[in-house]
């Protein structure tokens, strides 16, 4: 039997039942009526209560008293009842009846809804209001929660309530994430424990491996970052080993239900323990690695005796930490001894990437105009604790992303030195610098030397790249840079100032292959810069002076390459200006074979 039952009451829908049904896997349509692409059955109620708990979504198509009455003798729970959604005749209405949130319907009806072109009516408070759904997250995001649902839902009324929450997020993954970007108002973030103020709040909400004792209504989603590593002497009895593990994890305020793997070396993989070990946590990875994979790690509690019987200088500590990624030992080797038989040793490791330190984001902010700062760029500049940007090079504009309370620091007049300084201050505290270039960073951003600072440092830093001037030029001079059989190359480049040009970059020389020509920081030596391309370029040559392109007080001056230079002068323009020159400027010559009426597109049958 197919998982979706389309219930077709009425049978004028039947366009509309066949067109839903064709959007949806795995969906089979029912009616009373002897209809073309329908299955006929003789009672909706009968054939409802006989397949209730098979179906995963029920849709009527009808009125919503003959949806409510055929289910009405079926429903037992929100975690195991289907979704169902009832739809009027015109589908203009689609309406999620049964297991909106957790089953399903809310979903459905949605999706429905852009079918039939229809509106979803949808009661769920979380989902109308764009709140979290506590109750799923944990299911989405790979986590384990230990309430009751009786609890959850005394939890959940809280927070759909909007009253006053406390989240802690002292781990990092993909679920955290979302939280931090997806903030409520009512919501306030911490990275520690000890920051909240317990009594100004009226839920806890956090995300951690840790265990807390908290004062107040407490939800705790359980992340899988602990790496458990396990060395044994062989044929170890198993008896009480695991509850011996927990019991320290507890006593180190280790949740257990965060353990993501049990590891081990290749010679303890067939050790009756490992399958012991693997029954209690079910869930967890089991990681089984050579002693060649072990053999650089170092780690803190040395023995001989292992190196001598296995070849590395410790099993627990090695499989915890290569299974981490070199994460923090949350806790050291540990002997045990519960019988005769039973000596083991065990570690646990955090996931590397699961631990809360500073970042630093390079940002290219475009050329000028605040909007042409990319969608991650934007987003990224509400969540930093330090934005420290380049002097009159960003727009003041740019910084107004910033939310309430980060610091927003020019960093002209600050020395290299200075710079580096309050960056590491602010990274040392485990917050979010933006790092805000003009354009995009990798052109004439003087990048390298602060990213050969934060290698230095082992800083986690990244790049989000953004949209250069040259790219702005050719939009506002309304040309394409490249044009078929005549120009298909664009070099990016400066004049040689202060800074030296490589001998074989000579702009004499690159301006040989007449290319479209973009020159960067240039307008200082206009006369040096026309004699060079002069002896490579026709005199007349179509060249346009870019100043501030897309700020405000933007001006583009056109004209040819002989009269570079008094463009320049004549204009006063300074080192913000952009020196474009080329045949593609203002061309509308040029045809792509892309749009010739002979030209075959390439296509996928």
């Amino acid at each position: 039997m197919k998982k979706t039952a389309i219930i077709l009451v009425s049978e004028t829908a039947l366009t509309m039942a066949v067109n839903i049904q064709q959007e949806m896997n795995d969906a089979e349509i029912y009616t009373k009526n002897k209809l073309e692409s329908c299955t006929t059955i003789t009672s909706y109620s009968q054939f409802i209560n006989n397949h209730f708990h098979e179906l995963t979504n029920i849709v009527f198509i009808g009125a919503m008293g003959i949806c409510v009455r055929s289910i009405a003798g079926c429903i037992r729970n929100k975690y195991t009842d289907p979704a169902v959604v009832c739809i009027d005749s015109t589908g203009k209405y689609v309406v999620s009846v049964l297991s909106g949130h957790v089953g399903g319907a809310n979903n459905l009806a949605w999706h429905i809804a852009a079918v039939t072109g229809g509106e979803a009516v949808i009661t769920t408070q979380s989902d109308n209001t764009e709140l979290w759904p506590l109750d799923l997250l944990a299911e989405k995001f790979g986590w384990k929660i230990t309430v009751t649902h009786s609890e959850m839902n005394k939890l959940i009324a809280l927070f759909v309530n909007q009253k006053a929450t406390a989240l802690l997020l002292d781990i990092n993954d993909n679920g955290t994430k979302y939280l931090e970007r997806t903030l409520p108002p009512h919501v306030k973030i911490f990275y520690h424990y000890n920051d909240i103020p317990q009594s100004k709040f009226a839920l806890l909400i956090a995300v951690t491996p840790f265990i807390y004792e908290a004062e107040i209504p407490f939800l705790c989603f359980r992340p899988a970052v602990l790496h458990l590593g396990i060395g044994c002497r062989k044929q170890c009895d198993p008896e009480g080993i695991s509850a011996f593990i927990e019991l320290v994890m507890h006593e180190n305020k280790l949740c257990p239900f965060s353990l993501a793997s049990i590891n081990t070396i290749e010679l303890k993989k067939n050790e009756p323990l490992m399958t012991v070990l693997h029954k209690q946590w079910p869930t967890t990875e089991q990681h089984i690695y050579t002693a060649e994979e072990l053999k650089d790690i170092t780690v803190p509690n040395p023995s001989k005796k292992a190196f001598t019987i296995t070849g590395i200088y410790g099993v627990a500590e090695g499989t915890a930490l290569k299974s981490s990624e070199n994460g923090p030992l949350l806790i050291e080797k540990q002997k045990g001894l519960i019988t005769a038989d039973s000596h083991f040793t065990f570690a646990v490791a955090m996931s590397a990437a699961a631990c809360r330190h500073g970042h630093i984001e390079i940002v290219g902010a475009g050329p000028g105009d605040p909007e042409l700062i990319s969608v991650r760029g934007k987003r990224i500049m509400k969540e930093a604790d330090l934005i420290l940007y380049a002097g009159s090079l960003v727009p003041h504009e740019l910084t107004l992303y910033a939310k309430p309370g980060a610091t927003v620091r020019s960093s002209a007049g600050m020395t290299l030195e200075e710079q580096f300084a309050l960056i590491k201050e602010f990274y040392n505290r485990g917050l979010f610098i933006i790092r805000l270039h003009t354009g995009d960073p990798c052109i004439y951003g003087a990048i390298e030397e602060q990213m050969a600072f934060f290698d230095k440092y082992k800083m986690s830093y990244h790049i989000t790249p953004g949209i250069s001037s040259f790219q702005a030029a050719a939009a506002e001079l309304k040309s394409q840079f490249t044009i078929p059989e005549r120009v298909q190359t664009i070099i990016l480049t400066r004049g040689e100032g202060r800074t030296p040009m490589p001998e074989k970059e000579k702009l004499h020389l690159l301006a040989q292959s007449q290319s479209t020509m973009c020159i960067y920081l240039s307008a200082a030596i206009a006369d040096e810069v026309e004699a060079e391309l002069l002896q490579a370029y026709p005199p007349e040559t179509p060249v346009a002076a870019c100043y501030r392109l897309t700020w405000k007080d933007q001006h583009i001056y056109r004209g040819i390459l002989k009269d570079l230079a008094k463009i320049i002068k004549e204009n006063n323009l300074t080192l913000t200006t952009l020196l474009v020159i080329g045949e593609a400027i203002d061309n509308r010559e040029g045809l792509s074979h892309l749009y010739a009426s002979n030209f075959k597109h390439m296509f996928r049958p």
